[in-house]
């Protein structure tokens, strides 16, 4: 495991103790912070992209025509 030293001001040592307050460690914390900030950035990217995928207009025909052919396998 390698070690992260960071700068921190008054905002960041006040959200430590309220992160800290019921006995996590400052260590945790931020790692903890960290892993969450990642997955609210996947998160963030994937929504992004689905955003996308809904404004195209090529991938919306496509999703239709796919939609008409299973509702005609779905007939049989």
């Amino acid at each position: 495991m390698s070690t992260l030293t960071i700068r921190t001001d008054a905002a960041v040592e006040h959200a430590l103790g309220v992160l800290t307050a019921e006995g996590l460690s400052r260590s945790e914390a931020v790692r903890a912070a960290i892993l969450e900030a990642e997955r609210a950035h996947r998160r963030a990217r994937l929504r992004a992209e689905a955003e996308s995928l809904r404004n195209d207009p090529e991938d919306v025909a496509a999703s239709r025509e796919l939609a008409v052919e299973m509702d005609a396998i779905r007939a049989w």
